[in-house]
């Protein structure tokens, strides 16, 4: 058993993208945050499954060519194999919960970002 503070963590690029919570033994746990504009790298996982649950404001997540508008209080799952890319389209930042299962420390394949 552990427990872990939010505020001694950092998101990955400054202001945004993952805050991994938990990475591994089983799976990762992060919050994830999007500035105006922001987006992440298109990609998917061969063996991990990944679900996202909006918290704050609003987000365009691409997953295999179709543009899911996401809100507060939905959640996205994504099977292994799955190409999905996140962008920012609103005028407010978006925070989001993100679960990844079972972990894999190298299980991310990138790929070009669809048009959004």
């Amino acid at each position: 058993m552990y427990i872990v503070d939010e505020k001694d963590r950092e998101y990955r690029f400054g202001d945004s993208g993952p805050k991994y919570l938990m990475k591994g033994p089983r799976m990762n746990f992060a919050l994830v945050q999007f500035m105006p504009g922001q987006d992440f790298r298109a990609h998917y996982h061969n063996v991990m499954e990944e679900d996202f649950f909006i918290l704050e404001g609003e987000i365009d997540i691409v997953v295999d060519g179709v543009v899911h508008h996401l809100h507060p209080g939905q959640l996205i799952h994504i099977e292994p194999g799955e190409v999905h890319y996140c962008k920012n389209n609103c005028h407010q930042p978006v925070k989001m919960v993100s679960t990844l299962a079972p972990y894999e420390e190298v299980d991310k394949v990138e790929v070009d970002n669809p048009v959004c």
